[in-house]
C-alpha cells in the first residue's frame, strides 16, 4: 500500500462523516500532488529568471529609472512618438537577423533614453549582451587604465566593448571635446563594425552637430546597412517621470 493511500484512509477514518473529502481516490491526491508541485517549480523557476534578470540589468548600465522601459509603457501623445516606437520595436525585434546601428538625436528628456533602455531590456530578455555607457563614464574608464596599479589595459578594455551584442554610447556631445574622445569613439566603432556588431548612440546634436564631433567616418559607419537614425524634435516630456516611465 503506498502512502497516498494511507493517507486518505486514515483521513476517512478521522473526518465526521458529513464532511465530502477533496479526493476519493489515491490517483486523484496523486495528480493533486504533481500539479502542485509543478507549480511550485514554475514560481522558483520564474523568481530565479527575475532574480537573474535583475543581475544583468545591473550590469549592463540600464540606470534604475529607465530599468523597467518598455515599447508597451512608452506614453504616445503624438504622431512623432508613434513613429520613433515603431521603429524602435521593429529594431529590437530585427536586431539577430542583421547587423544595424541606431542613432537617436534630439532636445533632453524627449524620450531617446527610454525607447534606447526599451530596446536594450528587450535583447537582454531573449538572450543578448547589451551595455549602455556615457561618455563621460567610458573616458574615465579608458583614463583608469593608465594608472600603474591598472589590472586592465587599454586594449582589453576595447576588446570587451567590442564584443557585446549591442553597445550603446550615451550622452555623446556632452562632454568636452577633445581628439582622445574622438580617437577612442572611432577606434570602438570601428572594431565594433569590423565583427560585425551594433552601436547605438544617444545624443542631443542633430546629424550636422554629430559629424562635426565625430567625424564623417563614423557617422557613415554608423549609418551601414540597415541602420535606424531617429530625431527626436518635439519638448520635453520628463514631466511624465514616474519611476519607471520616460
Amino acid at each position: 500500500m503506498n502512502n497516498n493511500l494511507k493517507f486518505l484512509k486514515r483521513l476517512k477514518y478521522l473526518i465526521p462523516k458529513h464532511v465530502k473529502p477533496k479526493f476519493e481516490h489515491d490517483e486523484d491526491l496523486l495528480a493533486w500532488n504533481q500539479e502542485q508541485g509543478r507549480l511550485s517549480s514554475e514560481r522558483i523557476l520564474k523568481k530565479n529568471k527575475e532574480t537573474k534578470i535583475q543581475r544583468i540589468l545591473g550590469r549592463s548600465g540600464i540606470r534604475e529609472l529607465y530599468m523597467n522601459c518598455s515599447f508597451e509603457n512608452y506614453r504616445i501623445e503624438h504622431a512623432g512618438h508613434k513613429k520613433v516606437a515603431k521603429a524602435a520595436k521593429k529594431y529590437a525585434e530585427e536586431f539577430n537577423k542583421s547587423i544595424a546601428s541606431f542613432i537617436f538625436s534630439g532636445k533632453p528628456g524627449t524620450g531617446k533614453n527610454h525607447l534606447a533602455s526599451a530596446i536594450g531590456n528587450y535583447l537582454i530578455l531573449n538572450g543578448n549582451s547589451v551595455l549602455i555607457v556615457t561618455v563621460a563614464d567610458l573616458m574615465s574608464n579608458m583614463k583608469g587604465t593608465f594608472k600603474g596599479n591598472s589590472d586592465i589595459t587599454e586594449e582589453t578594455l576595447l576588446n570587451n566593448l567590442s564584443n557585446v551584442d549591442l553597445l550603446m554610447i550615451d550622452e555623446i556631445g556632452m562632454q568636452i571635446e577633445s581628439r582622445y574622445e574622438k580617437v577612442i569613439i572611432n577606434q570602438i566603432v570601428d572594431r565594433r563594425s569590423s565583427s560585425k556588431r551594433s552601436t547605438g548612440m544617444l545624443s542631443n546634436l542633430d546629424y550636422k552637430g554629430l559629424k562635426i564631433l565625430l567625424g564623417e567616418r563614423v557617422i557613415d559607419r554608423m549609418r551601414l546597412g540597415n541602420s535606424l537614425w531617429l530625431t527626436f524634435e518635439w519638448e520635453s516630456y520628463r514631466r511624465h517621470i514616474r519611476g519607471n516611465e520616460y
